[in-house]
C-alpha cells in the first residue's frame, strides 16, 4: 500500500522513479487498467502471498497485508470505539434507515483510524485496513444458536432488508470509491456451533434456494458487498470452502458477484483436518479451494498456491483472477492512491466517541427495546417513586456481544436508572442470582450462597417501591463456539424472579439476552416485561427511559419465542417446514415473530389493492391507514405478511414481505404502503431448478405481528 507523503520513504531512488511511472499507481487511470497492470508485475510467490490476509508485506510494490478487522456493532480496536446495540437488537428495531445510520458511524470511525495513522507521526493504536468482516446474515432458524446476538432473526426477508441497510451504510453511497469493505458472513447453511468445522448440513434443493440464500442474494446484487465468507460447514457431503456450486455456480455465475470470497478463518486448515480428517493435502485443499471459488485465505494459500501452480493444480487465468478480485477492493478504497486525493481522507479521529455517535448508539438502544407485557404498572412515575431495587446478575455488568471492542463508557441497568431517576431517589443493587454455576465451590457450598444472595434481593425488594428484575444471559452462555443447552433461563435466575414477586408486586423483569427465552412461568407471574438485549453502551440509559416513559418502547421479536423445547425440531434438521420459525410453528408460540407492545394503542383501517389480479411478472400496492388512539406518543411497527390459499406444493403459513416503522403522536394517522413484487410469491420448482411464480389466489396479511393480524384482502396471480 502507498503510505501519505509524510510518511513514505523509499530507500532506493532508482526503484521509485521507475515504481512511480507504472500505470497501476496512476490514480487517473480505470481501476481495471491499474489492476491488470500490478497483476503482470507480480512473480507466482508474490501473487500467493497477496492471497494471505495476515501475510507480510510485499515490499517491492509497497502493498501492506490486508489485516482485516470487525465491525458487528462497532468499530473492533485496541482502544474504545463507540458501541452500537448487537445485531440481534438493531433487528428488533425494524428500522432499516437506523441501521444504515448506524453503519455509516461505524465506517466513519473506521476510516478515521486508517486517516490516523496515515498522517499523525505520533499515532497510537492499531494501525486497521479497510477491508472488514461484517455483517453476519445467517438466520436463526435454530434457537439455541450461540450466535444469535450476531444475527438479524429467524426470517430471511427481514435480515436481507437489515443486511442490505448495513452495508450501504458500511460501503457509503459512492460504489466506485468505498468507505469500506463489507464481508457476508457465513455463506452459508451456518447456525450450529457444535462441531461446526466438520458439520455437513443436508438441505434439499428447494429449501436451500427458499430459506437459506434469499437474504444472501440481495446482499449481494442490491446491497453489493465487496466480499463474502464461506463457511466452515459443509453442504449435502461438500464443504463450503471447496464448494463450486455455492461459490462459483450460485455466488458468481447466477448473482454475478464480482467481489472476492474469503474463508473463514483457518478454513483450509480446518477442512483438511475437520471434514478431510487428513486425507487431503494441503496442496489439494488449496487448489480445490481456489478452483471451487475461495478468492483468499489465510497462510495456507501464501505456502502451497506456489507449489500447486508448478504441479499443474491452478490454472494461471483462475489464479489472476482471485488477485484481480481481492485487488479490486483494495484499488477502490483508495490504497494505491496519493494519500491526500481520498476521498474519505479527511475525516477527523474526533468522530470516534463523539456525542452524535453516543447519541445514534442510545437511539438504537431505546428503539430496540421490546415491551414483551405490561399489565398497567409501566411506564413508572418516577415523581411518585423514593426508593428502588436493581435486582439480578445483570444488574451491575455491561454485557458487549460478539465482536465486540472496547466501549468508551458503558452504561448498566443500575446505572442508567440512577441517570434517570429523580435527585434523592434511593437506588440500590443486589446480585441476588448466578447466570452460569461457580467455579471451585461444591454443590453446597453453591446452594448457601445462592441462598444467601436471593435473601439480600428479597430483603431490598422488600423495602424499596420498585423493584428492577435484570437477567439474562451472557457470552458464557450464548457465543461463537458455544451454543445454548436449554431455551430457559439459566442458572438460578427463576428462583429470584419468583422470590422478589413474592414480596413486591411492583416489579419488572428486563431481559438481557441475545437468543429467545422460554419463560412462560415469568410471562405468567411478571406484571410487566421489558426486552432489552445486549443493548450497546448506552443500553442501561434505554432501559431507564423505557421504564420511566421518556420514550415509548416500539421494537418487535425478530425471532420466535417457542412455548417450550418441545416445539422445536432437532437442530440437525435442516428443512424449516419441520416446525422451524413463525412460517412454520406448530402450535401457539410464548411470544410471536413480530411481537411488541405499546404503552399507547394503534388501530388498522381501510386496506386497499392497487389490482384485483396481477401477472406472474407484475406489482402490487397495498395501503391501510394505522392511527395511534392512545393517548401517548409511539411507535409502531405495521408488517405485511402473504399466505398462498392453495397451492400445488407445501408453502408457509404466512410470510413477511414488507414492514414501516411509523412514529406517530395520539390520534395522528398515516398511510402505509408496501409493494409486492410477483417474483417475492414464487416457490423453487426443483424440477426445473429455478423459482416459478405459481398461479393463484393469494391472502394478504396486514397487522402489528405475525399472529396480531387486523386486516387481510386477497388478490390473484395469473399466467
Amino acid at each position: 500500500m502507498i503510505l501519505g507523503a509524510s510518511f513514505l520513504c523509499i530507500a532506493n531512488l532508482a526503484i521509485a522513479q521507475t515504481t512511480v511511472k507504472a500505470p497501476y499507481l496512476d490514480h487517473t487511470l480505470p481501476i481495471e487498467t491499474r489492476v491488470q497492470d500490478l497483476i503482470s508485475r507480480m512473480t507466482i510467490e508474490e501473487k500467493a502471498t497477496f492471497l494471505d490476509h495476515k501475510a507480510p508485506d510485499i515490499e517491492r510494490f509497497n502493498i501492506r497485508g490486508d489485516r482485516w478487522n470487525q465491525s458487528l456493532h462497532g468499530i473492533v480496536w485496541d482502544r474504545p470505539t463507540t458501541m452500537f446495540p448487537v445485531s440481534i437488537a438493531a433487528a428488533a428495531t425494524w428500522n432499516p434507515k437506523l441501521i444504515q445510520e448506524t453503519a455509516v458511524a461505524i465506517s466513519d470511525e473506521g476510516r478515521a483510524i486508517y486517516n490516523g495513522w496515515h498522517t499523525d507521526p505520533n499515532f497510537q493504536g492499531e494501525r486497521k485496513g479497510l477491508i472488514y468482516r461484517s455483517p453476519v446474515i445467517n438466520v436463526s432458524r435454530n434457537p439455541y444458536w450461540g450466535r444469535i446476538n450476531e444475527c438479524y432473526g429467524e426470517d430471511p426477508f427481514l435480515t436481507g432488508r437489515m443486511g442490505v441497510a448495513y452495508i450501504k451504510g458500511l460501503q457509503g453511497d459512492d460504489p466506485e470509491h468505498p468507505k469500506l469493505a463489507a464481508t457476508l458472513k457465513h455463506y452459508a447453511v451456518n447456525n450450529v456451533e457444535k462441531d461446526r468445522m466438520s458439520l455437513n448440513a443436508i438441505v434439499t434443493e428447494r429449501m436451500l434456494h427458499e430459506f437459506w440464500l434469499p437474504h444472501f442474494k440481495e446482499c449481494i446484487i442490491e446491497g453489493q458487498a465487496h466480499s463474502i465468507m464461506a463457511s466452515y460447514n459443509a453442504i449435502n457431503g461438500v464443504p463450503n470452502n471447496v464448494n463450486k456450486l455455492m461459490l462459483d455456480d450460485i455466488l458468481k455465475e447466477q448473482w454475478g458477484f464480482k467481489g472476492f470470497v474469503v474463508s473463514d478463518l483457518g478454513g483450509v486448515n480446518t477442512m483438511v483436518k475437520g471434514h478431510e480428517k487428513g486425507k487431503m493435502s494441503f496442496e489439494e485443499a488449496v487448489a480445490k479451494s481456489i478452483n471451487a471459488g475461495c478468492d483468499f485465505s489465510d497462510k495456507e494459500y501464501r505456502e502451497y498456491i506456489p507449489t500447486a501452480f508448478k504441479q499443474g493444480l491452478i490454472s494461471q487465468q483462475r489464479l489472476d483472477d482471485a488477485v484481480a478480485r481481492v485487488m479490486r477492493s483494495r484499488f477502490m478504497l483508495g490504497e494505491f492512491d496519493p494519500f491526500e486525493t481520498g476521498k474519505y481522507s479527511k475525516i477527523p479521529m474526533s468522530v470516534i466517541g463523539s456525542q452524535k455517535h453516543l447519541d445514534l448508539a442510545l437511539r438504537e438502544a431505546q428503539e430496540s427495546i421490546v415491551l414483551l407485557k405490561n399489565n398497567k404498572l409501566l411506564p413508572l412515575d418516577k415523581s411518585k417513586i423514593k426508593s428502588i431495587a436493581v435486582i439480578g446478575p445483570h444488574a451491575t455488568i455491561f454485557t458487549a456481544g460478539g465482536y465486540s471492542g472496547k466501549p468508551i463508557n458503558p452504561v448498566t441497568p443500575f446505572d442508567g436508572i440512577k441517570n434517570r431517576a429523580l435527585a434523592g431517589t434511593e437506588v440500590v443493587a443486589v446480585t441476588g442470582a448466578d447466570i452460569t454455576e461457580p467455579k471451585g465451590q461444591s454443590a453446597e457450598q453453591i446452594k448457601q450462597a445462592r441462598e444467601e444472595e436471593i435473601k439480600k434481593a428479597v430483603a431490598a425488594a422488600k423495602k424499596a417501591d420498585v423493584a428492577i428484575l435484570c437477567v439474562g444471559t451472557s457470552l458464557a452462555i450464548e457465543a461463537e463456539g458455544r451454543d445454548r443447552t436449554n431455551l430457559g433461563l439459566p442458572g438460578n435466575q427463576e428462583d429470584l424472579i419468583n422470590a422478589v414477586l413474592a414480596v413486591n408486586p411492583r416489579t419488572v423483569v428486563v431481559l438481557l439476552n441475545a437468543g429467545p427465552l422460554t419463560i412462560p412461568k415469568v410471562k405468567e407471574k411478571a406484571p410487566a416485561i421489558l426486552e432489552a438485549w445486549w443493548a450497546g453502551e448506552q443500553g442501561g440509559n434505554a432501559i431507564a427511559d423505557a421504564i420511566f416513559g421518556n420514550i415509548n418502547p416500539g421494537g418487535k421479536l425478530p425471532f420466535t419465542v417457542y412455548a417450550s423445547a418441545d416445539q422445536v425440531p432437532p437442530t440437525d434438521e435442516y428443512d424449516v417446514s419441520k416446525g422451524f420459525t413463525y412460517m412454520y410453528l406448530k402450535g401457539k408460540p410464548l411470544f410471536p415473530f413480530g411481537f411488541g407492545l405499546s404503552y399507547t394503542r394503534f388501530e388498522y383501517s381501510g386496506i386497499k389493492l392497487s389490482a384485483a389480479s396481477i401477472n406472474s411478472k407484475g406489482t402490487i400496492e397495498v395501503q391501510a391507514r394505522v392511527k395511534n388512539t392512545g393517548k401517548l406518543k409511539g411507535d409502531e411497527v405495521a408488517q405485511l405478511y402473504v399466505r398462498h390459499v392453495k397451492s400445488g406444493v407445501s408453502r408457509p403459513q404466512k410470510e413477511l414481505r414488507g414492514f414501516e416503522r411509523l412514529s406517530l403522536n395520539p390520534g395522528e394517522s398515516r398511510l402505509v404502503s408496501f409493494t409486492i413484487l410477483a417474483e417475492k410469491l414464487s416457490f423453487y420448482d426443483e424440477k426445473l431448478h429455478a423459482f416459478r411464480v405459481e398461479p393463484g389466489l393469494i391472502e394478504v396479511m396486514v397487522g402489528s405481528s405475525s399472529e396480531d393480524i387486523r386486516l387481510k384482502s386477497q388478490f390473484k396471480v395469473t399466467q
